[in-house]
């Protein structure tokens, strides 16, 4: 079968194969990694260096004449002190793996293997164009250079290392950090200075572009692994690189494959362009129909809207972020009072609020809780929704008894810190509305006692005050006694709340938004009391805040069931690719 067919006859596996990142980022081609279409890449690869994108051609000609011309070369160079011998010593090799007319042999025998250098000491990278191109590892990227955040050194810098620059006509492979990129070097930035974590490949008589084929397949990375130190900065040595075996066809095969590669890898473009266009129109249509639901003028709407959905509910949510983006409307849905039925036999929130404020003035009374600053009434502007019969809007300050911020970092040293003691509860700890601790990160009895202000009580709610806005998690009585983290709030209430609608409440895109909307800073930005205080919220009454919480777990198991079946039909997916990839090598 020859590879178009392969591609061609398992377009849908290519397509539609893709594998959930560990990492999220913006946007769903972010989140996402389209596996089908990297194996087949890597698949592509393979082929090439094996002679199977070109078996259908007559390459008679063995290559070992044009090796030989190249070794002899080398050779010369080195007698005529251009370039420094080699200690290594290179053997004889022969594998099956590749066709018999091509020739398997050591980089050191065919190329020059040169390092990068540092800069001096004391001398900084700039932003400013000073005309000298200083190459980092973060720029060898797909191949080339992305020369979207180059930085530069000056003249005189230059000059002390212009020994170490790499020209148009060489092959970069990076040593140390991202280990094992490669890529050649675009004509505009010709002799640009070349750092100490990348090597450079000087070779004559080999076509750079099959030597950058040739340097991506898994039989030069997989030695290239193997060759790395294990040292603290692991790193691949220029005496490792010289080691490994390529092999090398004819330069007219060399020619044929390179350009064989990139007429399937420039498919694999638009298959790739193709597949992200159609999951982010995909996505649109989810966020179109379910933004339906939310805007609904009243209930008759609402499930006019709703069956449109449903009719289509196993095409729509056939992704992670799709059943995400229905979890979120579940959420918003909740809070606008639109979820459940409303009975009109509850008693109303107003009602809720003026019991949360007599038990206030009381706590206040007994120098309890300290007296907080009154707030403006909510103006129609802060009012995004429709307020339910029943329902009423207040800030958060009217809900909360009290905010409680955890230490101050300088209260706690590394030495405090002991194996299995009273946990520290940080916002990395929050998980899934539950606190997960960490017992290397716990304090001895004496800090513990001596931190007794920042105990966490049963009820209590722990929230994050910097990084991901609205990360919360219930304080159990497996909790009571734990400490607050210097990067959380302890937020406490009337009894008579339900903890589980404030949870509901604070993962809300409403909530978020607003969390994220008014915190401060500009690397890691912060919440403090007043912003949380200010905070606009729809009170539903409690015996409703019972319904709500009940009919999202409820809906939540299924969201969570589509997911797990998701997670099977990917799982599946995976498996086939690679059959199919196994198959074909």
């Amino acid at each position: 079968m020859s590879v178009e067919c392969l591609i061609t006859d398992n377009i849908d596996v290519w397509t539609s194969t893709v594998k959930t990142k560990s990492a999220s980022g913006r946007g769903s081609s972010k989140k996402i990694e389209l596996y089908g279409i990297k194996k087949l890449r890597e698949l592509i690869l393979e082929l090439a260096v094996r002679g199977k994108l070109t078996s259908e051609l007559e390459f008679i000609d063995s290559s070992i004449q044009e090796l030989k011309n190249s070794i002899e070369e080398k050779a010369s160079l080195v007698k005529t002190r251009k370039i420094r011998a080699d200690k290594e010593v290179y053997s004889a090799v022969s594998l099956d793996i590749f066709p018999p007319n091509w020739q398997v042999v050591h980089i050191g025998q065919v190329a020059n293997v040169l390092g990068g250098k540092r800069v001096p000491k004391g001398c900084k990278l700039s932003d400013e164009h000073t005309g000298f191109i200083y190459l980092r590892v973060t720029d060898m990227k797909n191949q080339s250079v992305d020369e979207s955040e180059l930085r530069y050194i000056s003249e005189e810098v230059f000059e002390q290392i212009s020994r170490y620059v790499i020209n148009k006509e060489d092959v970069y492979v990076t040593i140390a950090g991202t280990i094992g990129a490669v890529g050649t070097i675009p004509l505009h930035l010709d002799g640009v200075s070349l750092t100490e974590n990348a090597a450079k490949l000087v070779f004559r008589g080999i076509s750079k572009e099959y030597l950058t084929i040739m340097l991506q397949s898994k039989f030069v990375q997989f030695q290239f692994n193997e060759a790395v130190n294990q040292m603290a900065q692991p790193k691949l040595s220029l005496s490792s690189i010289k080691q490994t075996l390529v092999a090398i066809p004819t330069m007219k095969e060399q020619v044929c494959i390179v350009a064989k590669v990139d007429e399937l890898m420039s498919l694999c473009d638009q298959l790739e362009q193709q597949t992200e266009t159609s999951i982010e129109a995909h996505q649109t249509l989810v966020e179109v129909l379910l933004n339906t639901l939310t805007s609904s003028a009243d209930t008759e709407e609402l499930m006019q809207n709703w069956q449109r959905i449903s009719e289509h509910f196993d095409a729509l949510f056939t992704t992670e972020k799709s059943i995400d983006t229905l979890k979120q409307t579940i959420l918003q849905l909740a809070v606008m009072g639109k979820l459940v039925p409303q009975d009109p036999n509850d008693e109303p929130a107003v009602k809720l609020l003026e019991r949360i404020a007599e038990e206030k003035a009381q706590l206040i009374k007994d120098k309890k809780i300290k007296k907080q600053k009154v707030l403006p009434e909510i103006t129609e502007d802060e009012k995004p929704f429709e307020l339910p019969n029943g329902w009423e809007w207040c800030r958060f300050s009217s809900i909360s008894n009290e905010i409680a911020t955890g230490p101050f970092g300088s209260m706690i040293h590394k030495r405090d810190y002991v194996e299995g003691g009273v946990p520290l509860i940080n916002p990395s700890h929050m998980i899934d509305s539950k606190i997960v601790e960490d017992q290397l990160i716990t304090v001895n009895e004496a800090k513990a006692s001596e931190l007794r202000s920042y105990r966490l009580f049963e009820s209590d709610i722990v929230m994050a005050r910097r990084g991901e806005m609205g990360r919360c998690a219930l304080v159990s009585k497996r909790e009571n006694g734990w400490l607050c983290g210097t990067g959380s709030f302890a937020l406490r209430f009337n009894q008579i709340l339900l903890r589980e609608y404030i949870l509901l409440m604070f993962k809300t895109g409403y909530v978020r938004e607003y969390l994220g909307g008014n915190s401060i800073g500009t690397t890691m930005t912060n919440l403090n009391h007043g912003i949380l205080n200010k905070m606009p919220l729809l009170l539903p009454p409690v015996a409703q805040q019972h319904r709500i919480v009940a009919k999202v777990k409820e809906l939540m198991a299924v969201c969570n069931q589509l997911k797990a079946r998701l997670k099977e039909s990917q799982t599946t997916q995976l498996h086939l690719t690679d059959g199919i990839i196994d198959k074909a090598l």
